[in-house]
């Protein structure tokens, strides 16, 4: 019998090996873009070739006061940002293993130049911090090659470098269980009664039901913690150091407060969840792509969404993940409904974990384009 802590290093590297992997192939795709608005801090110098930072985004550090150490965040500035007109802002969390570049990939870049935003892309404290949530995997010292096992991101641009310790990453989702959880893992939702992820084949005009995917059984709500758990000191420092940076860019910008935006992906889509809920005065609205909520311990159950009901939402998530069970965030879009919240949920037929990091943007943006606080709020 697999024992609880292999099978949560298992959690971990497949996560970890999926989304490095996805960063990766997002980064040679990735062309130069134009120079930062004028007045914006000067960015890091591009570097070619693997793991690329685009050069529009700032590379910026700080000294966190908690722990003394310096800590790494990244800003991207629109060119339609000026300092007489309140400007909106995406505080964008990335997944596990990724680092303050992960979620300001080329295609985000170009969705938030056009819609007028400022983007904050956060460390969280470090590769590995759940932003807060009770996850057990919250581990590391900071800074962005900090994280668990040295799994840090602080090799490149989005996604960062592998590190130490991270699964191979040849293949299409290396290190991932194809048709069942990662590693077993309790509260990941066990199988889906059906194999599934990139190296499975997968027909979208086929339906979701028909290929097996989120049939009877097929984990997602089984196991779920009915308890909230305590965050351990590694999340809390990756809380902190998040919402500290968030109010660093509040002073230093002519922020709009009604349209000030949560997002993330994987480890970072449940930290918008968390973090949303949490801090619900603070968002216009929230977004998560395929949101690992079940290894950062949070679930409908333990973690209402009923704080946050007057903020919209919206989640993608592909119905091939083989990290995130579709069942599982099914569950989250149940709770919305009886909630009556304002939500948009996209389910990506044959849609991966690592995809929709990628394809998820355009719908994201579009709900926040469309969304702003509500003056009753």
């Amino acid at each position: 019998m697999t024992s609880p802590s292999v099978k949560k290093w298992a959690l971990v590297l497949a996560l970890v090996s999926g989304i490095l992997f996805t960063a990766t192939q997002i980064q040679f795709g990735q062309q130069p873009g134009p120079q930062p608005a004028p007045g914006a801090a000067a960015a890091a110098p591009a570097r070619g070739g693997r793991g690329a930072v685009d050069p529009r985004i700032q590379q910026r550090t700080y000294t966190f006061k908690d722990t003394n150490e310096e800590m790494p965040y990244a800003v991207f500035v629109s060119s339609k940002v000026t300092k007489d007109k309140k400007a909106p802002l995406i505080v964008a969390l990335h997944g596990l293993g990724g680092n303050q570049n992960t979620m300001l990939g080329k295609n985000a870049l170009d969705l938030a130049e056009e819609g007028g935003y400022i983007v904050l892309g956060v460390m969280g404290y470090n590769s590995s911090g759940w932003y807060g949530a009770p996850a057990g995997m919250a581990a590391g010292t900071g800074g962005a090659a900090g994280g668990v096992n040295g799994l840090g991101g602080g090799r490149g641009g989005p996604g960062g470098g592998a590190g130490r310790g991270a699964a191979p990453g040849g293949a299409p989702g290396a290190g991932a269980g194809r048709g069942a959880a990662p590693g077993g893992a309790p509260e990941a939702g066990a199988g889906r009664g059906a194999a599934v992820g990139p190296n499975v084949p997968c027909d979208p005009k086929v339906s979701a039901a028909d290929r097996g995917v989120g049939a009877p059984g097929a984990g997602g709500g089984r196991g779920a913690l009915t308890t909230l758990g305590t965050p351990n000191e590694v999340s809390q420092r990756s809380e902190k150091e998040t919402m500290t940076v968030f109010e660093m860019i509040k002073k230093e910008f002519n922020i709009d407060e009604n349209r000030t935006y949560l997002m993330g992906h994987s480890m970072g889509g449940a930290g918008s969840i968390y973090l949303g809920v949490k801090y619900a005065s603070n968002w216009a609205a929230i977004g998560a792509e395929a949101p690992a909520t079940a290894p950062a311990g949070i679930n409908p159950t333990n973690y209402s969404l009923a704080p946050a009901k007057n903020v919209p939402m919206i989640i993608v998530q592909g119905d091939w993940d083989e990290l995130v069970p579709v069942v599982g965030t099914r569950l989250w879009i149940d709770q919305m409904k009886e909630l009556k919240m304002d939500y948009q949920y996209v389910e990506v037929a044959c849609g991966t974990h690592g995809s929709v990091l990628t394809t998820g943007a355009p719908d994201i943006y579009a709900f926040f384009n469309k969304h702003a606080k509500k003056a009753s709020r």
